[in-house]
């Protein structure tokens, strides 16, 4: 069984590791632009999807270039300026005391700054949580391996998420308390942080014997609106091959899936998920597993109930020159209901990235229902392996970013159109009643109305990009909808009212 961790220790190399494949009918959309990086602005960003913050700009980061070398956080606006918004390292002394290569989707606080990570770097070099103002002013909040045996965690990379109670939670690939056999510090922690830098362990992977709980979670957890955490982990579980997981916010675990339950040679379920679950408008968890899916060994896309039950796999890859496969990215939703993710390669394309003669990458639109379609191929030019997601800006455009490729083979960003509108985010998308919600969107001066699911709000605009409103008595779970001159805009995802 192939089993992958893509290391942002030593410059994560993806084009000289990785397989690629090709699809079969011309892209369906085109590119509305992308942007190279050369090493200077950045180098080989990877496993993680861009964030759109109150400024309308998309942050992410990459794992290795900038100013210093070290990795950095780069801004793109939504018309494809790209600039350095931060470059780890400033102050080598064999390690990087800020963080060194940064992974995982930044999060958005309350404040407006924004919360991430760094595989590795810090002064016990087992990776940082840090906090950035909108001024580009870093403040580091944890540093791993702090504790004897790095109890409290070592290589944090699954991103952020901020939860109901005001904390941050995560997950580290080692470290903790934990014993798998392939680590001499742990298998991995789950964990909680507050936003001044408070951080308490929660969970220690492989604690139950033959690391029936899992070992080595990869893509982070995401709270659902019953209030409990979600996530996978990339080996562990019944057979070997990874899990998904149910997790309370006081730590109690529960396995509601082991993959590859069928046996390690076909694996029609899947196995080695490595990304971040959602959870659908209807309530159910989507997710991806890397491998699998019968054998083709391509990957899968799969939904399962937050209560647990059947896992139903909902498209297997077939791989060249079908569609894609090698899907490490996870899912968004879109604003049409249906979901959008990538894949490391397949595709139309027939260009010969990294003499795999596979193909390069694709983005793909797939139903509730399974439908899966083909939306672009990517090409050595445009980039290639995509090992992040897509995320839809609030114009309607899907931004992502290729590890691979481009005009000196350092990666790629860009937007994707495929017919979707502009529509508004909420920060966070769920609260009780008086809560002060931030409203994300494009052109929202001159609002004159702002419902919670028909219930008028109170509200105040920030910014072009930003209305703050106040949850209104008497509201009800459902769609937010704010009133421009330009139009009507409804909320992406529905707001969920907290008791």
């Amino acid at each position: 069984m192939l089993r992958t961790r893509l290391s942002s220790s030593i410059a994560i190399m993806l084009s000289s590791a990785l397989f690629m494949a090709s699809a079969l009918s011309a892209p369906a959309q085109t590119l509305e632009w992308y942007k190279n990086f050369t090493g200077a602005n950045g180098r080989i960003p990877q496993l993680m999807s861009l964030l759109q913050s109150t400024d309308g700009n998309l942050y992410g980061t990459t794992s290795s270039g900038g100013k210093y070398g070290f990795g950095e956080i780069f801004r793109v606006s939504p018309a494809g300026a790209l600039t350095t918004f931060y470059s780890f390292c400033e102050n080598f002394d064999g390690i990087c005391p800020d963080g060194e290569a940064p992974a995982g989707t930044l999060a958005l606080g309350p404040n407006g700054n924004l919360y991430g990570e760094t595989q590795i770097g810090g002064p016990y070099n087992g990776g940082t949580i840090f906090e950035i103002t909108p001024n580009g002013k870093l403040t580091t909040l944890y540093n791993f391996c702090l504790q004897t045996n790095c109890a409290d965690g070592l290589g944090p990379d699954g991103g952020l998420t901020l939860a109901t109670d005001g904390n941050f939670y995560g997950t580290t690939y080692y470290g903790g308390s934990g014993s798998c056999g392939n680590s001499d510090h742990g298998c991995g922690t789950a964990f909680k942080i507050s936003p001044t830098g408070a951080l308490s362990t929660i969970y220690n992977f492989c604690s139950l014997a033959s690391c029936a709980d899992g070992d080595n979670p990869y893509g982070g957890v995401i709270q659902a609106t019953n209030g409990n955490l979600y996530g996978t982990t990339l080996d562990g579980g019944s057979y070997t091959v990874g899990t998904v997981f149910k997790l309370t916010l006081a730590g109690k675990l529960t396995t509601l899936h082991a993959f590859c339950m069928s046996g390690p040679l076909s694996c029609p379920d899947g196995y080695s998920p490595q990304s971040a679950l959602i959870q659908g408008p209807d309530g159910n968890l989507y997710g991806t597993t890397t491998y699998g899916g019968g054998d083709g060994d391509y990957g899968t896309v799969f939904s399962i109930s937050p209560a647990g039950g059947t896992l139903n796999t909902l498209h297997a890859f077939a791989g060249y020159p079908t569609d894609g496969s090698l899907p490490y990215s996870g899912l968004t939703s879109g604003s049409d209901g249906n979901f959008y993710g990538t894949t490391m390669s397949g595709g139309s394309s027939d260009a010969d990235c990294n003499g795999s003669g596979a193909g390069c990458g694709t983005v793909y639109q797939i139903t509730p229902a399974g439908v899966e379609t083909v939306e672009y191929s990517f090409d050595a030019t445009d980039g290639y392996s995509l090992s992040g997601g897509v995320v839809e800006g609030t114009n309607g455009l899907l931004y992502g970013t290729a590890s691979n490729g481009g005009s000196k083979g350092y990666g790629t960003v860009f937007s994707l159109s495929v017919g979707l509108g502009a529509f508004v985010r909420l920060a966070p998308a769920s609260g009780k009643v008086g809560a002060s919600i931030k409203i994300l969107g494009s052109d929202l001066t001159g609002t004159t109305a702002v419902s919670f699911n028909g219930t008028a709000a109170s509200f105040a605009i920030v910014k072009s990009t930003e209305i703050k409103a106040v949850v209104p008595t008497g509201a009800t779970s459902g769609t937010v909808t704010v009133t421009t001159p330009l139009g009507v805009l409804n909320s992406s995802v529905s707001f969920h009212v907290l008791k």
